[in-house]
């Protein structure tokens, strides 16, 4: 059976809109820039990508607000893009034939957070902790199913930037299994100062502190990654159905999917990233030389950029395919980083244009990567690369093609 993209609805720190992600992202406008939530001057990190003049109370129902924190409002609003961007009726499909799958990994700390200060004030008894971080985990799942009346599949997966391909790829495989439609994708959001120390503590986070030289992926002077909020939620359906349904319209096919892990660290054996790309191709049915085009994980982490330009070349030959990293501009998104790919990869695709990695400049000769830099760049497109990695070891690649 083959699944398709019929709805795309976007969260990015340089864009509350898939069109206006996209018109920024060819354009290179950035959404990063000194963190606004809460004063982060005492913190080695003081750099994100933020979503601006997020006004929830004109984008959701009044009564949603109080029960919710700004990551779930953030799903909720990418959620409802994506619906109507598909164009489906949801009134005219049963409950249970609509499932939803989402990808997370910093739960709701905002929301973790303020349920901690309870303790100074109502005691103990008024809280706990794990429940409310493991609830929030699950929660985007829940709003969003609760709010569309989708009674089918539902899911959540947890793997860093990774999950987002994978929860992907769960909705396919929900799809073979017979509910006809699913929205899935992820968002995330938490820069409260709990949120933020959750970020510092992987060590990875650069302390650069001019946004056009912070985040860097692939360059000599690349120095780790600067954390971003939002993602995207994309509608997959039957192929067949999208046909039948009058005024669908097809982004794309998710022709393939693989993930793996990483052996441990001392183990002597290699990463598992190159596994993973060639597992994709081979469930897609397609050689390397079918790739146009590459949306690479791109940590900013010269050890990790490393790593995966040599899995890119082992796996396509050096300078083998074109290579491209959008969240230059947004930041990395983790659990919502790979379903935006996503939708960038479906866009490029569509307008036969691959975007530059913005600000990057001097890319080491050992990596032997083709990575579009300065402008966008014209090309025939048919069939794009996703590749996410997760901390710990969690990698994920997936093929889409038009």
């Amino acid at each position: 059976m083959t699944v398709v993209f019929t709805g795309l609805g976007v969260m990015a720190p340089n864009g509350q809109s898939t069109e206006e992600f996209w018109t920024a992202t060819l354009e290179q406008r950035s959404g990063i820039g000194p963190l606004e939530r809460f004063d982060a001057r005492g913190y080695p990190s003081r750099l994100a990508g933020q979503i601006r003049d997020f006004k929830a109370a004109q984008a959701l129902p009044g009564r949603l607000l109080p029960q919710t924190d700004r990551v779930t409002r953030l799903a909720l609003v990418a959620a409802q893009a994506a619906i109507e961007d598909s164009g489906i009726d949801l009134e005219s499909v049963p409950d249970l034939d609509m499932g939803v799958i989402s990808s997370n990994a910093h739960g709701g700390f905002e929301f973790t957070h303020r349920e901690i200060q309870k303790l100074w004030t109502k005691g103990p008894e008024s809280v706990s902790v794990y429940e409310s971080f493991a609830w929030f985990c699950a929660a985007n799942t829940g709003q969003i199913s609760i709010r569309h009346g989708m009674r089918g599949s539902g899911s959540v997966l947890v793997a860093d930037q990774s999950g987002g391909l994978d929860a992907l790829a769960l909705a396919r495989r929900t799809i073979r299994r017979g509910t006809p439609l699913t929205i899935a994708g992820g968002v995330e959001s938490s820069y409260d100062p709990w949120g933020w120390v959750s970020h510092l503590a992987t060590g990875r986070i650069s302390e650069a502190d001019d946004p056009q030289r912070a985040f860097l992926p692939f360059d000599t002077a690349a120095s780790g990654y600067v954390p971003g909020e939002g993602g995207a939620y994309l509608i997959l359906q039957d192929a067949q159905a999208a046909r039948e349904r009058e005024g669908a319209c097809v982004y794309g096919e998710l022709a393939g999917h693989a993930a793996t892990f990483d052996p441990r660290p001392g183990s002597g054996r290699p990463p598992a990233l190159a596994a993973a790309i060639r597992g994709a191709l081979k469930d897609a049915r397609i050689t390397p030389e079918e790739v146009d085009v590459v949306f690479a994980d791109a940590s900013g982490v010269p050890e990790l950029d490393r790593v995966e330009a040599e899995a890119l070349a082992a796996v396509f030959g050096p300078c083998g395919v074109p290579v491209s990293a959008p969240k230059a501009l947004t930041g990395r998104l983790y659990a919502g980083g790979a379903p935006l790919d996503v939708v960038a990869a479906l866009l490029s695709l569509r307008d036969q244009i691959i975007p530059a990695t913005a600000h990057v400049t001097d890319v080491p000769d050992e990596y032997r990567l083709d990575l579009v830099t300065g402008r966008p760049r014209r090309a025939e497109l048919h069939t794009a690369l996703v590749v996410a990695r997760g901390n710990g070891g969690y990698n994920s690649a997936m093929v889409v093609r038009s």
